[in-house]
Order: structure tokens, then sequence, then C-alpha cells
């Protein structure tokens, strides 16, 4: 997906968009361009970035702005692969613990709602960045860690990297003991996603559904800021409280870990924070 790829007219055109000229936000809203008080976004999957927009529509969590979707002047959603969100201010910040307090917030919410269907289908080629995260998400459920990205013709790793990934994978499944949690609809990525400014309440702008218990969603946003956020390790210990709490940073580490290992634009540099992560999990579980 090309995020500097600028929106074309007749996108803008269709969600009315014609008064202000688009400009590039960079990282923030990965990659967006607001025009006006609305950011354009290219979507990775329609199906998902539909579901998001009727979810954030009427969602509502105290202490959370929530960018709300912006129709299409024909009521779509998603026009061309693009979808308009309303415009929230900030940005991410290393405020790791505020973001799993975000997590606990928003999955209290999004608790009641339904399995989308989309969560049900099994990755299949020609494989996108979808069917790599779903088939990551599987590998720290099943039997046998990574069997779903084998069954659907995944291309295994063969750098360096991405073996040993594999092997911890390995190594982290025989930790596993069975957990009795609830699934639900969570947002499986929280980190570097959640915009801070100043003492406003945090905002969203998506959310990245997954269908596992709350908890790991949390767990996801620990092990994303302990690899890559600079996060301390009493991040872990603060949250310890959290239902099945070493399981879950158990299974988000794995989860992670697929995605290193699955995706075709994983780089070396990635690893060492999350082997930092596997050593903090091993001590607890």
């Amino acid at each position: 997906m090309n995020a500097s790829l600028q929106p074309p007219e007749h996108v803008l055109n269709t969600f009315g968009l014609t008064s202000h000229p688009p400009i590039p936000m960079g990282d923030s809203w990965l990659g967006g361009w607001r025009v006006g008080e609305v950011v354009l976004s290219l979507v990775p999957d329609h199906a998902r970035a539909a579901w998001s927009a009727s979810v954030r529509e009427s969602l509502y969590v105290e202490g959370l702005r929530i960018a709300r979707p912006f129709r299409a002047t024909d009521g779509r959603y998603v026009v061309s692969g693009w979808r308009a969100d309303t415009y929230i201010a900030g940005s991410p910040e290393p405020r790791h613990d505020e973001v799993v307090a975000v997590a606990d917030r928003l999955h209290e919410a999004t608790a009641g709602l339904d399995r989308p269907r989309f969560l049900l289908q099994p990755p299949a080629p020609p494989h996108t960045d979808v069917d790599v995260f779903t088939a990551a998400d599987r590998a720290a459920w099943e039997d046998v860690p990574l069997r779903s990205a084998r069954g659907a013709g995944m291309a295994e790793p063969s750098s360096e990297d991405g073996m040993r990934s594999v092997e911890i994978i390995k190594t982290l499944g025989t930790l596993r003991k069975p957990v009795d949690l609830p699934s639900q609809v969570v947002h499986g990525d929280l980190f570097g996603t959640v915009l801070f400014a100043g003492a406003a309440a945090p905002g969203i702008t998506d959310i990245v559904p997954y269908w596992r218990p709350a908890s790991w969603a949390a767990a996801v946003a620990v092990v994303d800021s302990l690899a890559w956020g600079g996060a301390d390790e009493g991040l872990v210990h603060r949250w310890a409280d959290q239902p099945e709490w070493p399981q879950m940073m158990l299974r988000a580490t794995m989860f992670r870990l697929a995605v290193h290992a699955l995706h075709p634009r994983s780089t070396a540099g990635a690893l060492p924070g999350l082997e930092r992560v596997v050593e903090i999990v091993r001590l607890l579980v």
C-alpha cells in the first residue's frame, strides 16, 4: 500500500472535499491526507475499513476521543479504497501506561459487539498484509504454531532473524497453558496509534479488530511498548492484575514474533526488541 499516493480527484469529489488542497499527514494517521477537518486514508481491506467506520460512528468511550467516519455524498464509508474520518489533533507519544488504560476502557465498550464475519476467514493467497496478521494471530493460539500459515502456503522465512523467530515461537509454544477467558472484539494495534495532545483525552483513529480476550490486546500494547517504544520493565508488572496476564503476555509475544517471521517487509532490526520481551515473558510464566 503506497501511503504517499495522493487522493484522486474523483474521491475528493465523492466525499465533497473540494474546498481545501490535500495536505500529507506523514507518519501520524498512517500516511493519510488532511483536507480541511477531514483525513483521507488508503485502506488495506475494504470490509475491515467499513466495519471500523460503522462501529466508530456511534461508539462512546468515556475519556477517549474517537475519530468519526465522514461519509461520502452517496453514504458510503469507502470510495475506491479511500476512507474519510473527522480530524482529531494529536500524535503518538511514549505514554505507555495511558495506552494500556485506553485498551481497558475501549474494550469494556466493545465487549458487546458481534464477531465480524471476516475474522472467521482463513488466510488465502494472494497473501495481503491482512492475511499475514491473521496467520500470525492464529499462530499464538493453534495447537501447532504457524500451522495456519503453512496451510495457506505462506513462504517460510529464509532470513536468519526470520528463522530465529520461528525457533523462539516453537519454544514459547511449549510454555502455553489452557486459558478460560471470553473472546470479544478488541483493537489489536494500539501502540503507536493512540494520539495524545497535551492534557486532552487520548484519541484513536481506527479499530483494528481481532476476536480475542481483552487482556490479550492490552498485552500486545505492552509487548510493542517494551520491544520498540523504550518502555520500562515495570510496565509488565503494573498491569499484572489483568486476567491470565502471564499467558496473555506469552501469546502476545508469539503473535508479534509470528508477524516478524511472516511479513515480507520485516527487518532484522525489529528482532532484538522482541528478544528482550521474550526474556521478560519467560520469567513471567
